[in-house]
């Protein structure tokens, strides 16, 4: 059956995705080849397609396919994450639209509604997945809350637990009023906020003065409202202005409460007054200086509760009015934070700014680096609370040394510094979380405070004896805790099965650095501890996906891409290629829809020539290897063939997915359509058909990884071979090399006629034209060889092997020879010189006033990025220009 004429994406896609999966063919049954295993990043159950999911899928594709095409048991590990905070929140926003709530309900009966959820509405992004040609192993599509990984969960803690890698403990958190849960330090965003910074007197108890005779020490902050729960004035040791006070007490004004100035080098005398007021329950910095000071973590005050209302400390002395107040102005009602400042005004202890013009004001303006969680959106509260921790330093050690000796190799090496900074220098690690949804915690308390960590309540009662009333930590655990065990646990363990022991370690972790610390490291740490080998030989990290200007994307800023649009628009296979083709180690990604539009183009370019193919009896290869040649243009393109496989190896083997995938668009649109298409027209014979079938057949081969709709769907139309088809098919092995006189000539040629082509466009002749040249001698052999191909598309009228005759001429230099084309007769000469040299004054005034631009350093630093990167291109567009007619000027002579 004839293809269809024209390139029709969609209908191609939706036939293969469901053929490939269908047929089992994502995961052939290879039992004694060699192992090839990649784990995807389990994306949120919750989630959605975006641009950046389509660059890390389509890397980890064009891996799996390649690898696949190598004939490897290629394992590509796909599933989703149960993303406790973002999964329990659609939930609970389905309740509030039906003027519901989860507290209506039993513990048991929402976790409940969630699993409903799941398998009504957590499908959306495998579906997508399989959009974008994702040859995952959908048969073992995994969940991190399915009953094996959680068995596994469940025993990493215990385990981790009995080995005193795992503690509970009292610490500041990062505190999400509104969900009302502990988050970590990964999933705080800094947003710079207008504030104040108020300065207030905290008088000396007791009649002690400093030297200079004042009753009091000046403090700043920019969140009056702890001052409720103050413990202590800072100062540096070696600040000359309170060595006499230190160790003397403040009588602070509102709560009357009675503590101490301690020296600490966190104070720094350089800043403000040098002195720094202490609330180690609600400050991060505060909270090293009191357990310096003496405090344990017990003895500190609390003065929040978890909506960050205030309550009574342990000491009772906040005043009532204070009681039950937001921390700040919220909904437009005034917090503690404005009665602070009041009364603290009203008492004489504020200290009011002056501005530059004399006004006095209660504050300072500032602009506060704010910290804001990523999903609530509200003020981040550092709170004093018991959770349970990992001992993070002690797990980062075999990794930070498997980075250092190479069994782990980071791709690219600029990555290693902060990896090697991050774990150096790492915290504990919370991983408790006041959620319903996730993985709950295998800890149960006895009345008495006793704690016994099981795998199973039985176990626990077993631990703390009969009679003994246990109640279950109510707390799940961090979503990152389970994800960490992704590459072992998805593969069986804590069973020893066979596929644990084919796919583990796996071969490469593809990922955006933005999950380095999130994701990837913590699989460092476990992998490395329960399996004693690294959990992936390679990590490479991807940049980000920008929009066109080069700003990150963001819903605020509306400048989102949604992939399936463009999948839409363009097709996957244009969007795969774009993303492998853009992905250069160490950049971010500009979106660009002319590029896209160029690879939906690029793959109209390979249809069109397999119809020409078909139109001309050329059909499927039957070998592996090059068929025997004879022909120059046959041996030149077989040997392009191979430097195009052995270039693509080389960049495979580097993680230079851009360079792989330019070397293969190169190949198939200039060397194979542009030219060798070209060159074979009217000599289509025997030798040819099969070389042409071969060598389209290779083409597919090595774009089938990029490209894997389009591919398939040509392998299937230009042969009979439904039971050979391309995903499983062979890598090409040519067996061949390049022809050194075959490709000289072919080469000698192409250059030739390019040369011709240039020209008649530089001096408007349309490319028809026949026109006469005049050969040196030395080239009489090459071009009785060339004749034919000379003759249609060189399209001259004759060659002369004479000396050319006096007057105008186009000079061609190829290969160091020159080729004489007389020009008289053929053009005006002096008309044509005329409209080049005004052509080249305007393009020369317009790129010299660029770089006048360019050279301005006001212009660089204060104009905006995109206005100059716009003239960096006009300028490099006008000096292209004018290079061109230059030329053209003087080819006229």
């Amino acid at each position: 059956m004839p293809m269809e004429k024209t390139f029709d994406p969609a209908a191609i896609e939706a036939k293969w995705a469901h053929e490939w999966e269908s047929r089992g063919l994502f995961r052939p049954a290879r039992p004694n080849a060699q192992p090839f295993t990649i784990v995807n990043p389990p994306p949120n159950v919750t989630g959605a397609l975006h641009i950046g999911h389509a660059l890390d899928n389509t890397l980890q594709d064009v891996l799996v396919r390649y690898e696949r095409l190598r004939g490897k048991d290629a394992l590509w590990v796909v599933g989703t994450d149960h993303a406790g905070i973002a999964t329990q929140m659609v939930v609970e926003r389905q309740l509030e639209e039906r003027q519901d709530k989860r507290t209506n309900y039993s513990r048991e009966d929402f976790v409940q509604k969630v699993w409903e959820w799941k398998a009504e509405s957590g499908g959306q992004i495998t579906r997508q997945l399989r959009r974008l040609g994702c040859s995952m192993d959908w048969s073992r599509e995994q969940f991190t809350m399915d009953p094996h990984f959680t068995e596994a969960v469940v025993k990493v803690f215990v385990d981790l637990h009995k080995q005193g890698l795992i503690y509970r403990d009292k610490r500041l958190v990062n505190w999400d009023p509104k969900l009302k849960t502990a988050i970590s330090d990964l999933e705080v965003e800094t947003h710079e906020i207008q504030g104040g910074f108020w300065h207030f007197k905290y008088p000396l108890a007791d009649g002690v003065t400093l030297d200079d005779g004042r009753d009091y020490i000046e403090v700043a902050t920019t969140r009056p409202e702890t001052m409720l729960a103050d413990m202590a004035v800072a100062v540096h040791p070696d600040d000359a202005r309170y060595k006499s006070v230190i160790g003397k007490d403040i009588l602070q004004p509102i709560t009357g409460r009675r503590f101490k100035v301690v020296a600490d080098e966190h104070a720094d005398p350089e800043l403000g007054s040098g002195a720094v007021k202490i609330t180690p329950g609600h400050d991060f910095n505060d909270f090293d200086v009191g357990r310096r000071a003496g405090f344990k973590a017990g003895e500190m005050l609390n003065m929040l509760d978890g909506d960050a209302n205030v309550i009574q400390t342990a000491d009772g002395l906040i005043p009532d009015e204070y009681l039950g107040l937001h921390r700040f102005r919220r909904d437009g009602i005034d917090g503690a934070r404005e009665l602070v400042v009041q009364r603290m005004k009203e008492s004489g202890f504020l200290i009011p700014h002056t501005d530059k013009d004399g006004g006095a004001h209660d504050a300072e303006p500032r602009t506060i680096q704010t910290p804001f969680g990523d999903r609530g959106g509200v003020v981040i509260e550092p709170w004093l609370t018991d959770q349970w921790y990992v001992d993070a330093e002690t797990l980062a050690q075999p990794p930070m040394a498997a980075v250092r000796d190479g069994r782990i190799n980071i791709v690219p090496k600029t990555w290693e510094k902060t990896f090697f900074n991050w774990m150096e220098n790492i915290q504990p690690w919370c991983v408790s979380r006041q959620l319903w949804w996730g993985h709950r915690i295998p800890a149960w308390y006895a009345d008495d405070g006793r704690i016994f960590v099981a795998e199973t309540e039985e176990e626990a009662q077993a631990q703390a004896g009969a009679g003994v009333a246990l109640e279950r930590d109510p707390d799940v655990l961090d979503t990152w805790f389970s994800s960490a065990l992704w590459p072992f646990a998805t593969l069986g363990w804590p069973e020893e099965t066979e596929l644990l022991k084919r796919h583990y370690p796996n071969d490469v972790l593809v990922s955006g650095f933005d999950i380095l610390f999130f994701w990837d490291a913590r699989m460092a740490m476990q992998g490395m501890h329960f399996m004693n080998e690294v959990p992936w030989k390679t990590l490479y990290l991807h940049g980000l996906v920008r929009a066109p200007d080069g700003q990150k994307m963001s819903k605020s800023k509306g400048n989102v891409v949604d992939p399936l649009g463009l999948i839409d628009q363009y097709g996957a296979d244009a969007l795969r290629f774009f993303m492998s083709a853009m992905e250069s180690q160490g950049r971010d990604i500009k979106m660009d829809d002319a590029r896209l539009a160029g690879y939906r183009n690029f793959a109209t370019k390979l249809w069109n020539a397999a119809r020409f193919c078909e139109a001309n009896g050329i059909s499927a290869s039957t070998s592996v290897e090059a068929p025997a040649a004879s022909l120059p243009v046959n041996r030149w393109i077989i040997g392009e063939v191979a430097d195009t496989v052995a270039a693509m190896e080389a960049a495979f083997a580097a993680y230079r997915f851009d360079e792989a995938a330019n070397a293969i668009y190169s190949f198939a649109w200039d060397r194979f359509c542009d030219w060798y298409l070209e060159l074979i027209k009217g000599a289509i014979d025997e030798e040819t058909r099969a070389v042409a079938g071969w060598v389209l057949d290779q083409i597919l081969v090595m774009l089938h990884p990029f490209m894997p709709f389009i591919t398939e769907e040509l392998w299937t139309g230009l042969g009979d071979r439904a039971d050979y088809p391309l995903i499983t098919a062979q890598w090409p092995a040519p067996d061949a090399a390049r022809d050194a006189d075959a490709s000289a000539d072919i080469d000698w040629l192409i250059r030739l006629v390019s040369e011709l082509r240039t020209a008649k466009a530089e001096l408007g002749l349309p490319p028809g034209a026949r026109l006469t040249a005049h050969f040196p001698a030395s080239l009489k052999g090459r071009a009785d060889k060339l004749a034919a191909q000379l003759d249609r598309l060189a399209r001259l009228e004759a060659i002369s092997f004479d000396p050319a005759p006096a007057g105008a001429s186009a000079q061609l230099v190829v290969e160091g020879e020159t080729i004489t084309v007389p020009l008289e007769g053929v053009i005006d000469i002096a008309a044509e010189r005329d409209r080049l040299t005004k052509a080249l004054a305007a393009a020369a005034k317009e790129r010299d006033g660029l770089a006048g631009r360019l050279n301005n350093p006001s212009f660089v630093e204060r104009a905006k990025p995109e206005a100059v990167e716009k003239a960096r291109m006009d300028h490099a567009a006008k000096e292209s220009e004018a290079d061109r007619l230059t030329a053209a000027l003087a080819r006229l002579g």
